[in-house]
């Protein structure tokens, strides 16, 4: 088994449901065990900045599956809960990316790991810092803790409060 990182972000619909539906769908997942899922933060989109907060989270798990067949139970539940391409870093119901696998480096057409802009996204390095603060990214050399605490311009991002 490998031990792999995802990022969960939605800011469409019912965002804490949609994650927990996504989180329910990899729990379930064949060759997949959810380990450790961190608090879900609220942060203000990036890139594409003309759209609704997000609300993110990180899970860890161990699998048995390859990068490309993780790759391919990512879009099938990015799928599952509806989510359409249509704008770069746009609304969605779910997005799920790979963040790390193993200490594995990996360049393919259609899959980078670590995922390649980790250290520029406090959305993505606060609830991984959470779960696996000590955890060193295998190209850069520094814990994901050193990560967050290097970041040069920090989105907005704080635990999320769901409204009574």
């Amino acid at each position: 088994m490998v031990t792999a990182y995802l990022s969960l972000g939605s800011n469409m619909g019912n965002r804490q449901e949609n994650l927990v539906q996504g989180l329910e769908f990899l729990k379930n997942c064949s060759g997949i065990d959810l380990v450790k899922v961190s608090s879900f933060y609220e942060t203000e989109p990036v890139g594409y900045e003309d759209q609704d907060w997000f609300l993110n989270a990180v899970a860890e798990i161990a699998t048995n599956l390859s990068p490309q067949e993780l790759l391919g139970v990512v879009a099938e539940v990015e799928k599952e809960l509806g989510r359409v391409r249509t704008i770069r870093w746009g609304p969605r119901t779910l997005d799920v990316d790979i963040l790390f696998y193993g200490q594995e480096l990996i360049v393919e057409e259609n899959l980078e790991v670590p995922h390649p802009r980790i250290q520029e996204r406090a959305f993505v390095l606060q609830p991984l810092a959470e779960i696996a603060p000590d955890l060193i990214h295998p190209y850069y050399g520094q814990t994901i803790e050193e990560m967050l605490e290097n970041l040069a311009e920090p989105e907005t991002v704080k635990v999320y409060q769901p409204k009574e």
